[in-house]
């Protein structure tokens, strides 16, 4: 006996109906759900994706710490009230002044402006975030910027004459391996407070004149020129031929400093870099290494600091 059907079961057999059969429902089987915008190849989602990922793993403290980066343009931006107002004092050639919106005006500030004015340089009002992104990932602009073009280098042996037109004593200071850009702008400072007349750098292996090392020099940079080195070691030598005294500091130095007796000398103070030192072929090509007598309490010391030791006995000496 057959069994009774389910109520509202239709009876007999199920006639075929025509349809894909289940072929399309076959076809999506094992595809999943439908993959990201960033994970698909060929969105530009993807592309953002992966430069973010390559940036990252070149500088992992800047992802870290947000995304403040300094412009890909040719230009440099002095920031900070006291290196932007020098900077306008000595007339730089810049090319517009950026000041912060609702910025706390000062007597720095009103000054800053009025050099602008009078010397008719755009003054833009800006956002602090665009004033972050012209001061680059550590900088700090108090809410001022100055636009300035790629720094002008000075050649070596323009600089010393010059000095020896001015009927000066030449105290010059190179560095040799310095390459952290707020060391030279604290040895430009440096330079500036105790009568010295320029700095040199080599061409390779050595920090240039950029925003760091300008906000470093609180505005020395404006004051005190940079000359540039193709060769260090054969300006050095074309030196010595001039009459000036090369000397080198270094921790195995022959000679303490307050021992020195070059200081009235028309001289060049090397200053090799913390970890290195000089150079051996800038060792050989001084007259004479000197040594900055330090405690067992510090292994060395910055060459920001030691170019400012050094600099500060010789102007005593040369005082005395």
């Amino acid at each position: 006996m057959a069994k009774p059907g389910r109520p509202g079961a239709a009876k007999g057999k199920k006639s075929a109906t025509k349809g894909s059969g289940g072929k399309n429902k076959r076809s999506l089987t094992g595809r999943g759900p439908t993959p990201k915008a960033e994970d698909r190849t060929y969105h530009k989602a993807h592309k953002r994706k992966e430069l973010a990922e390559r940036s990252a793993a070149k500088h992992p403290k800047r992802q870290q710490q947000g995304p403040r980066r300094r412009p890909n343009d040719d230009n440099e931006y002095v920031t900070g009230r006291n290196s932007v107002l020098e900077a306008l004092r000595t007339n730089i050639p810049a090319t517009a002044l950026y000041i912060a919106q609702r910025i706390e005006m000062d007597d720095r500030v009103k000054e800053m402006l009025t050099l602008a004015h009078k010397n008719n340089l755009p003054m833009l009002e800006v956002t602090r975030p665009e004033l972050d992104r012209m001061a680059g990932f550590d900088g700090v602009h108090q809410g001022v910027a100055l636009k300035v073009p790629p720094y002008e280098y000075a050649h070596p042996q323009d600089l010393l004459e010059q000095i020896i037109d001015r009927g000066q004593t030449p105290l010059l200071v190179a560095l040799d391996g310095v390459t952290d850009p707020r060391n030279l702008g604290a040895i430009i400072r440096s330079t500036a407070a105790f009568g010295g007349q320029g700095v040199i750098v080599p061409q390779r292996r050595s920090a240039g004149l950029n925003s760091a090392a300008w906000k470093t020099s609180a505005g020395a940079a404006a004051r005190i020129p940079v000359a540039m080195a193709p060769n260090l070691t054969q300006v050095l030598k074309d030196l010595k031929k001039q009459g000036v005294f090369v000397l080198g500091l270094d921790g195995g130095g022959e000679v303490e400093m307050p021992n020195i007796e070059l200081s009235d000398r028309p001289l060049v103070v090397v200053i090799g870099s913390e970890g290195e030192g000089l150079s051996r072929l800038v060792t050989e090509t001084c007259d004479q290494i000197v040594s900055i007598p330090i405690s067992d309490a510090a292994e060395s010391l910055n060459a920001g600091i030691a170019a400012s030791v050094a600099l500060y006995q010789i102007s005593t000496l040369r005082a005395a």
